[in-house]
């Protein structure tokens, strides 16, 4: 048998971190009629942080949260972990696209994560919050030298990092594949997704917010001076609304063509033994993820097993999401094989875990933000894979926003200014399936970038997993 294959045998095909018996029992649908001052839809981080922020900004202020399945069931419960300050996808896109604000862009960042670790601090949130963070490294000589670079422009830049040589990164997490890396101490830190959701959840209720789960909302209408958002046992009226909606197709309209849901898998492994941990190392338990456009992440988790997900991006026949898509076992298959590549000295190694899910992806990498219906409803979406962090702060211009408040926030160009959209189907699949097979290319190809890769960048287009 395929050692691959053989090592998935036995692995759950459900989310690691949801499958855990501290997961909190499902609240009620909302059923009648409720009132409030604001309603926030979704129960991922966005919707879970906008409701937790407002009820800080306002203790008096009536806030309900409605949730389509069960809190953090999506994106939020399966992710790696990744806790990034970036607010920009990194510091490479952040300068391309916002130069002159890049200092505030990457300031507020900074900001952002601090303040989430003192939150998880002061509301006891059991998450497993590990600043360690993160290295970026080459598998290929020539990722090197483009991390060498990139490391001079951050540093220029005032962003914290440290260049490894091959020696230097083998000291810190042992692969005969890696020549090098870029170590950001500082800036990444490492959570349990789902812990984290739910223990936003119980700070959130603690703090009055009344959250129904199973309680998708399929209409969003002006009524009076305020909302009315329909689910299928009822309604809630409101004067504001904030929209934490993810990958889903957005209550708004106009904003569905600013995102489109790609696939992403990972894979957890068994508990790694005393001998196999000294025969990686990783003593520092940063997040790594490698340096190709198809790349791998990876860390550790809090009981010694390794996350290993990435490569594969799928976009959904149509754009349509489907939970037929939740699982792929071709992909299983290749992330195991990269897996043994990367640390042959695990050979034999099993997998418990295997799962996949959608992340909104939009042309900018990074969030985008806007109000609709004159003001009455907020959103934030496009995270691209690095929501973990940034949904806080998405959450805080939301606010801003819905309040029509002036703020350093609501002042950035991130924030007055969309992404260039997704064209409308067939063109969307044709144009998503030439930028994978390109980047796929310039994998092969020593990095070098097609016409149409080139093309994109100068249209300030793009696609990522």
């Amino acid at each position: 048998m395929d050692p691959a294959a053989r090592s998935l045998a036995d692995a759950e095909q459900t989310p690691y971190w949801l499958d855990d018996p501290g997961r909190p029992p499902a609240r009620a649908a909302l059923a009648g009629e409720e009132d409030c001052d604001l309603l926030v839809v979704g129960g991922g981080y966005t919707g879970l942080w906008t409701a937790l922020l407002a009820k800080e900004r306002d203790p008096g202020r009536d806030v309900v949260l409605v949730e389509g399945a069960r809190v953090g069931w999506a994106a939020s419960g399966r992710n790696g972990g990744f806790c990034a300050a970036s607010l920009t996808h990194g510091v490479m896109n952040g300068l391309a696209r916002w130069p002159a604000q890049f200092p505030a862009l990457r300031l507020l960042g900074d900001r952002n994560l601090d303040a989430i670790e003192a939150a998880v601090a002061r509301y006891g949130i059991d998450c497993d919050f590990e600043r360690t963070g993160e290295i970026d490294v080459a598998t290929e000589p020539y990722q090197y030298a483009e991390l060498r670079q990139a490391a001079a422009i951050a540093t220029a830049n005032g962003v914290d990092v440290e260049l490894l040589d091959r020696d230097q990164v083998r000291a810190e997490v042992d692969s005969p594949t890696f020549h090098g890396g870029l170590y950001d101490r500082h800036g990444v830190a490492m959570v349990n997704p789902a812990r984290l959701v739910w223990g936003l959840q119980r700070a959130a209720e603690e703090a009055g917010v009344r959250i129904y789960e199973r309680s998708p909302a399929t209409a969003v209408v002006r009524h009076r001076a305020g909302m009315a958002v329909r689910t299928p046992y009822g309604r809630v009226l409101a004067h504001r609304v904030a929209l934490g909606t993810n990958a889903f197709p957005s209550l708004v309209r106009r904003v569905r063509p600013y995102t489109v849901p790609v696939y992403d898998y990972a894979l957890v492994s068994e508990p790694l033994s005393d001998e196999q941990r000294r025969a990686i190392g990783w003593r520092g338990r940063q997040g790594l993820g490698d340096s190709a456009n198809r790349f791998h992440y990876f860390r550790l988790t809090a009981d010694q097993r390794i996350l290993w997900g990435g490569y594969d991006a799928v976009y959904p026949r149509g754009g349509r999401m489907s939970a037929d898509y939740d699982h792929r076992p071709a992909t299983y298959r290749t992330l195991a094989r990269h897996f043994f590549t990367c640390f042959p000295q695990l050979e034999g190694l099993a997998f418990s875990h295997a799962w996949g899910g959608a992340i909104d992806t939009c042309t900018r990498f990074s969030a985008f933000f806007g109000t609709a219906f004159s003001g009455r409803v907020g959103y934030a979406a496009g995270y691209t894979g690095l929501g973990v962090g940034a949904s806080r702060f998405g959450a805080e211009v939301v606010l801003d926003l819905l309040a029509g408040a002036d703020t350093e926030r609501t002042r950035l160009e991130m924030v007055r200014t969309k992404p260039l959209p997704f064209p409308p189907e067939p063109f969307a699949s044709a144009g998503i399936g030439l930028t994978k097979w390109s980047l796929a290319r310039a994998d092969r190809a020593q990095g070098r970038r097609n016409m149409w890769l080139r093309a994109m960048d100068r249209a300030g287009l793009g696609f990522d997993s």
